[in-house]
């Protein structure tokens, strides 16, 4: 898959194009994909999608507050594993918002892209203040010579609660659900960074993770079976997100993995930390002693569902 971060000025391939946001590929937006190559292979066309980052709500709203499923590395990842022949991340500004819906259409979609056929929503709306809908599509479609297929309510239904449901599943700690709806595991990408040393004292190492993207939605605190890829091998672990209220003072929240049979040093290393399951919520224990014995019981809990789940 070709990754580009501008709109190309030198594509010559007639394409089929999808267009959204695709926050938190799922199994929704993965249905549209799915389509999209298939009709792209069909038809003998390039499969193109063409997303927006920044999210639109964070440049006309203003709206600091908002978290996405993914990132936008994380979205290129997933998207590419589907097969897709170009993903095309136009950086979304106030100016690019105020194009019409004629000039979004015949500047962008069959001038540079060289469109023959749009796979959208019946609910898309686009152009300078979203004032254009399907049914405008169809009509620019007929005057510039490309085909509009339209997803249904349904499908777009599923799009639209699969995003609901994961979302408020991450926020109340359900990863199992949020696992379902994503088609595969929520991840968590960040850099290795230097931490206090307090779990190596406690027989307890861990690795603690820096996530750069401050929009990236991170699930409710507590301990999380995850595992990792180093130098190609999958490596098991427990995550937890929290406080570390027993043995730190400390007022910001961290993000760290034990991991299972490891003692290289990662520090700098970009690890993809994708998360299995849930134990339990983190807790203040009486003593250092007591979350030593429970941080015991957490990785026996942790490797019986390793083993039965994810045995290889």
């Amino acid at each position: 898959m070709k990754i580009l971060d501008s709109l190309p000025s030198d594509f010559n391939s007639k394409t089929v194009v999808t267009i959204g946001t695709f926050d938190g590929v799922h199994v929704g937006h993965k249905k549209i994909i799915e389509r999209l190559v298939k009709t792209a292979t069909k038809s003998d066309l390039k499969s193109v999608v063409l997303t927006f980052f920044p999210h639109p709500r964070m440049v006309l709203q203003k709206d600091a507050d908002i978290k996405l499923i993914h990132t936008i590395d994380e979205r290129s990842h997933i998207l590419k594993q589907l097969g897709l022949d170009v993903l095309i991340i136009k950086k979304f500004t106030k100016s690019f918002s105020r194009l019409t819906a004629k000039e979004f259409v015949s500047d962008i979609l069959v001038k540079q892209l060289h469109a023959k056929k749009i796979i959208i929503g019946y609910d898309h709306h686009f152009g300078r203040n979203r004032s254009a809908n399907i049914e405008n599509l169809k009509a620019f479609g007929g005057q510039f010579d490309f085909d509009v297929e339209e997803i249904s309510a349904q499908d777009i239904n599923e799009v639209s609660v699969s995003s609901t449901k994961i979302r408020k599943a991450l926020i109340e700690g359900d990863i199992k659900t949020a696992n379902k709806y994503l088609g595969n595991c929520f991840m968590l990408t960040g850099k290795v960074v230097k931490g206090k040393g307090l779990g190596a004292t406690i027989g307890f190492p861990t690795a603690n993770l820096h996530i750069e993207e401050d929009y990236k939605l991170i699930p409710k605190q507590g301990v999380y079976i995850a595992k990792t890829t180093i130098n190609n091998h999958v490596v098991y672990g427990m995550m937890n997100i929290g406080f570390n209220p027993t043995i730190d003072s400390n007022n910001k929240q961290s993000i760290e993995i034990h991991l299972f049979n490891f003692n290289e040093i990662i520090y700098n290393e970009n690890l993809v930390i994708e998360l299995l399951d849930r134990i339990r919520d983190e807790q203040k224990f009486e003593s250092v002693n007591d979350l030593k014995i429970q941080l015991q019981e957490d990785k026996k809990t942790s490797l019986k569902y390793i083993k039965k789940y994810h045995a290889q």
